[in-house]
């Protein structure tokens, strides 16, 4: 964990983990991608990247923040994941109305989550990988990334 984590989750430890990255594995070698687990750190690899004067390699994040729908607009950023808020609100409402109702609560997953004691059901929705090519229409309900991806 030690050597793939960053501490805390914080841009300026991905950024300087970044940094030691380039300077001991690919001084003179080009980077082709990385992984990141969310957008803000996605900026922070972005960051070091640049200011190492390497070639922009594609870089991945999730949680569909403002400022990484700009980069991914602008070409900087390669994707991030979209998970609609929208539709985990109007999968939550049927959820609690069929409990009150006493009916049996929709779900799609009955084997991922094994806590050790049982398997605990769930209702999965997709997630969806936002690039240039498709943030329109992943944003499409979603008015102010939408106005985002607008503008360019």
């Amino acid at each position: 964990i030690g050597q793939t984590a960053t501490q805390g989750w914080l841009a300026e430890n991905a950024q300087e983990r970044m940094d030691g990255i380039l300077t001991s594995t690919y001084g003179d070698k080009e980077l082709d991608g990385v992984l990141s687990p969310n957008d803000t750190l996605a900026r922070a690899i972005l960051t070091s990247v640049d200011q190492a004067g390497k070639k922009q390699p594609v870089v991945t994040g999730q949680d569909s923040e403002a400022e990484s729908v700009r980069w991914i607009m602008e070409d900087r950023q390669y994707s991030t994941i979209n998970k609609d808020t929208t539709l985990l609100v109007e999968q939550t409402i049927k959820m609690i109305g069929q409990l009150q109702a006493g009916e049996q609560v929709d779900v799609n997953d009955e084997e991922q989550y094994d806590n050790g004691v049982k398997v605990v059901p769930a209702y999965l929705l997709d997630p969806v990988i936002v690039t240039k090519e498709n943030a329109a229409e992943a944003y499409a309900n979603v008015p102010s990334l939408l106005e985002i991806v607008e503008s360019y």
